[in-house]
């Protein structure tokens, strides 16, 4: 009598405590997908405008780049503190401050007086842009059950279908019809839905004992951060310039490797170091991590290469481009809605390699179309579906994986090296492609080569996937 008596309680508590976890994850999520869309939609615009931004400010393209250098850079260099101020200052306030951060930083983006001051907010934009993913992740996994992680992350990916799509199409119109300022100030309403959302929907989680929270790890963030931010630069002077035995992508390149080689001694000795390496001795979350490094380094590395083909070797305007561009755009957002939820009942051994083969196999045609004279432009747009189609399957169920079986007290340090390990190899793949494209020309052979080697990347991610786990409990 008693033991149903225990059972019916438990099972009283147990659906009790359903509903009032998912109703903080849902709150959770609306938070975090609305902080996303501003991210990804700025991000994009930009890109769109960085000609009319030349043109307002009167100087080359060539300084106008550095907006998104700039950006790139505080991100990089901000990624590696987010474990630690969530553990410090708890994941709310956290996120709150990459809110006014990247919404101060476009207010006074749109009041930049001239190229210097512009490049100088946009790296403020990115000191918020750099909190934002990690932070928002770890609330997400730390709300989610386990058991429908995938389903919560889907929801997290949402962005990145709004993004591509939205974001081009957007800029254009902003920079065509209105003045550069509102670029930034769009970002404006956005940032403060998301800070009223985030202030009243995210539950405190600061430490209750302030002398329990972590130590900042000084020595490794002065290791960390500027040799992420100078391995970075380096990369991305060496793929502007096409050369990366020159001394201005040599010198930081290798700078910034030994600066990130020196944390890793430390991190893998200190007691709480500012990024807790441990993590790759989880063989899932190693395997993980691996599958994520081959398959950002081809994949992002590639997306520049179909508006270029688009617009230098087929004659088409940076809109059309655009439109063309967007249904691949569309392929990853669904499938990674779809693929995302299936990974919580299917092994992820089983979706992940094939997906990671689908898109190899669309990369692979891609390098055959566009290495090909007088192909109809229908089907390099179709060889780029397949391509979207087998990254939905891999991107979001990966880090669902990686991440789901970790303890909660861990989730922290997982996000922050899985925004670490994306942002970085997707920079190593921009400028390996941009090297190869820019040593054999912008034309069919050129194009072969760079889309060929991104296929190479991307079945290169199947082995590592292989590790990941057989069945799913």
């Amino acid at each position: 009598m008693s033991t149903a008596r225990a059972s019916a309680s438990a099972s009283a508590a147990s659906g009790t405590a359903a509903p009032a976890g998912s109703r903080a994850l849902g709150k959770t999520v609306a938070v975090v997908i609305t902080g996303s869309v501003m991210a990804v939609l700025d991000m994009t615009i930009v890109n769109v405008a960085l000609g009319r931004l030349s043109a307002a400010f009167h100087a080359p393209l060539e300084t106008i780049q550095w907006t998104a250098t700039a950006y790139t850079l505080a991100l990089a260099a901000v990624i590696p503190t987010a474990a630690w101020a969530m553990g410090r200052i708890g994941a709310k306030r956290t996120y709150l401050t990459a809110l006014v951060l990247f919404t101060l930083g476009s207010l006074l983006a749109a009041c930049a007086w001239n190229a210097s001051s512009l490049i100088a907010f946009r790296a403020v934009q990115g000191l918020g842009g750099g909190l934002l993913m990690p932070v928002g992740m770890t609330m997400v996994m730390r709300n989610a059950d386990r058991a429908r992680m995938g389903r919560a992350m889907a929801l997290l990916g949402l962005p990145i279908l709004v993004g591509p799509v939205a974001g081009p199409m957007l800029g254009g119109w902003l920079v065509d019809s209105a003045s550069w300022q509102w670029i930034f100030l769009v970002n404006l309403p956005v940032g403060a839905a998301a800070l009223a959302l985030a202030a009243k929907l995210l539950a405190p989680d600061a430490p209750a004992d302030p002398a329990s929270a972590p130590r900042l790890d000084v020595p490794g963030l002065l290791m960390l951060s500027p040799g992420l931010a100078l391995l970075l630069f380096g990369l991305s002077r060496g793929g502007e310039g096409g050369d990366f035995t020159a001394p201005g992508a040599l010198l930081p390149t290798l700078a910034g490797a030994a600066l990130a080689a020196a944390f890793v001694r430390r991190a893998l000795k200190v007691r709480e170091p500012l990024l807790d390496l441990r993590l790759l001795h989880d063989r899932t979350f190693a395997a993980g991590i691996a599958t994520l490094a081959f398959f950002t380094c081809g994949y992002f590395g590639s997306m520049l290469l179909g508006p270029m083909y688009l617009q230098q070797a087929r004659g088409l305007s940076a809109s059309a481009a655009g439109l063309l561009v967007a249904p691949v755009g569309l392929a990853v957002g669904i499938t990674m809605q779809i693929a995302s939820r299936r990974v919580d009942k299917v092994a992820p051994r089983r979706l992940i390699p094939a997906g990671a083969v689908v898109a190899a196999l669309g990369m692979a045609a891609s390098a055959l179309l566009t290495g090909t004279e007088g192909v109809p432009v229908w089907q390099v747009v179709a060889a780029g579906l397949v391509m979207g189609v087998g990254a939905g399957i891999v991107l979001m169920p990966t880090m669902t994986t990686a991440s789901r079986d970790l303890p909660g007290e861990r989730m922290a340090a997982a996000s922050t090296a899985l925004s670490i390990n994306s942002q970085l190899w997707a920079s190593v793949g921009t400028a390996l492609l941009s090297v190869l494209l820019g040593g054999v020309g912008v034309g069919p052979a050129g194009f072969r080569l760079a889309y060929g080697a991104a296929a190479v990347l991307l079945a290169l991610s199947v082995i590592p996937a292989l590790r990941l786990p057989g069945r799913r409990a």
